[in-house]
C-alpha cells in the first residue's frame, strides 16, 4: 500500500443487506475515491461481530483489497464474509471478553 494513502471513515447507514460502512481514500490530491464495506445484519444478530468493532473490521477489509489492487475503482462495494469475521474475532479477543468469562 502506498505511504501517501489516507483513509477516512465517513460513517454508516443501515441498508437492506446490513450496515454499510463508508470510507473515503485519498491517494493523491487529485485521486480521491469512495468505498463502501457491508456487514450483513445476520452477522450482528448471530454475534459474529460487535457494533463497536465493525468500522475496524471494515477498514481492515478495505486495506486488504487496496493492497491487492491499488486500482480499485471508486464506489466499489465490498462485503465482509463470516470467515473474515471469525478471523477478526479470534485475533482481537478483548480483555472485556476475558473479564466476562471469569466466575462470579
Amino acid at each position: 500500500m502506498s505511504q501517501s494513502m489516507y483513509m477516512q471513515y465517513t460513517g454508516f447507514e443501515s441498508g437492506i443487506k446490513g450496515r454499510e460502512y463508508g470510507f473515503q481514500v485519498r491517494f493523491a490530491a487529485e485521486d480521491v475515491r469512495d468505498f463502501t464495506v457491508t456487514i450483513s445484519t445476520k452477522a450482528f444478530d448471530s454475534r459474529l461481530v460487535r457494533f463497536q468493532d465493525a468500522p475496524d473490521v471494515c477498514s481492515l477489509r478495505l486495506k486488504r483489497e487496496l493492497t491487492a489492487n491499488m486500482e480499485l475503482p471508486s464506489n466499489t462495494n465490498l462485503t465482509v464474509t463470516d470467515s473474515e469475521l471469525e478471523d477478526y474475532k479470534s485475533r482481537h479477543n478483548t480483555k472485556v471478553d476475558k473479564w466476562r468469562q471469569r466466575p462470579a
